[in-house]
């Protein structure tokens, strides 16, 4: 490889628009792929059983939960040592997440109420695709303060842990406890690896595929559990160190080893893999379907308005600093960013819906209220004023 080539290559990892770029660019070619003569293979391949899981199944159950595992690092390391280490900073990605999920589901349901065979997908417009939010925003670059993203990344991970919750306690039919109660105890081990200052990773990565088997086994979303090892990984230094890059934290270390390979190669497949929505039988009048109405809606007016208005109350009230650097304007583009819903969104439809037709439906409102607001949101951000 010559020195022009390693410089290129080194120049499109180090900028922070490469990987919002190349996850767009998958994305459009699953969109392609699946409405054109390509779909049968393309879905056929998705579909495809490796070691009893699909290939989709494999992308968004064990690849997705390295890339939570990541941002659950970033996530814990900023609730430490960073910008959301004290309680009054916290608490407003705690609140907004909660009225973001709230507000979507109220709109959904009042489009829904009095439909049973459709009142259950409730949940679908309350989700938030942490990696399609993070990539549009990676788009805008240094235009958005460090502050923003990362009370995105925290606003996000508690968003989906609350819809896994929702998952559990809604759409799971039968939660094998018997696996549940397993990683409990591996959750304790790994704890106490932590509490010990245990700087080794093989002990942490062992017990983190464990989790991940047993959480997958016992109903609940596999994701969790990147999260769970995120949160139990060291960020305090070591007692003792042999060389430089030992002196580091074991979760700086694993940070930086995860960070390009979940940039530019697990979320552009997964975009590839889950973007892929077919259109075939799509007619202008399920626009106004009560399911595509709701779920729309949901994510595009429930999700920004429900964030930004807890933000907004939050921040005049006292409850909570603005986040350093960061404009109204570029808070409200963040929040409209939030009604990525896609996988997670599309994930619930499957599970709430029993009729074909309906998760149809939910497919379509995903898709138009994602885009919604991904356009928007990006240009809010890209085009708001960048000083106070």
């Amino acid at each position: 490889m010559t020195q022009h080539t390693q410089r290129f290559i080194a120049k499109i990892l180090n900028s922070p628009q490469a990987a919002g770029v190349i996850l767009i660019l998958a994305s459009i070619i699953g969109v392609v792929f699946a409405n054109s003569a390509l779909a049968n293979g393309y879905f056929a391949f998705l579909e495809a059983k490796f070691l009893n899981l699909s290939i989709l199944h494999w992308i968004n159950d064990a690849l997705m939960a390295i890339f939570f595992l990541l941002v659950g690092l970033e996530v814990k390391r900023e609730l430490l040592i960073g910008d959301l280490g004290t309680r009054q900073k916290r608490i407003l990605p705690f609140a907004a997440a909660f009225a973001g999920v709230t507000l979507p589901a109220l709109i959904y349901l009042y489009f829904n109420w009095n439909e049973p065979l459709t009142a259950p997908g409730w949940a679908s417009p309350a989700a938030t695709d942490i990696a399609f939010a993070l990539g549009i925003l990676a788009l805008v670059g240094s235009r958005v303060p460090i502050s923003l993203k990362i009370f995105l990344m925290a606003l996000a991970v508690i968003d989906d842990l609350i819809v896994i919750v929702i998952i559990g306690l809604f759409y799971t039919q039968q939660l094998q406890i018997i696996y549940l109660f397993i990683a409990l105890v591996v959750i304790v081990m790994l704890a106490i690896l932590n509490l010990k200052n245990h700087q080794r990773s093989l002990p942490y990565l062992v017990l983190g595929l464990l989790l991940w088997w047993l959480i997958l086994n016992s109903g609940i979303h596999a994701t969790l559990a990147g999260v769970i090892l995120a949160f139990t990984i060291p960020v305090t230094e070591p007692d003792k160190a042999h060389s430089q890059h030992d002196a580091e934290p074991l979760l700086l270390r694993w940070e930086h080893a995860l960070s390009n390979w979940v940039s530019f190669l697990i979320i552009p497949i997964f975009g590839f893999a889950n973007a892929g929505v077919s259109f075939g039988a799509f007619s202008y009048e399920q626009l106004f379907h009560p399911v595509v109405l709701g779920i729309t809606l949901g994510l595009f007016i429930g999700k920004q308005l429900g964030i930004f208005a807890t933000v907004f109350l939050m921040i005049k009230s006292g409850f909570a600093p603005k986040p350093h650097g960061a404009t109204w304007l570029q808070l409200y583009g963040v929040s409209t960013l939030c009604g990525i819903g896609f996988t997670m969104s599309l994930f619930i439809g499957m599970l709430a819906f029993v009729e074909a037709e309906h998760q149809d439906l939910a497919k379509i409102g995903v898709f138009i209220g994602s885009i919604l607001s991904a356009v928007i949101g990006f240009c809010i951000l890209r085009f708001a004023p960048t000083k106070s």
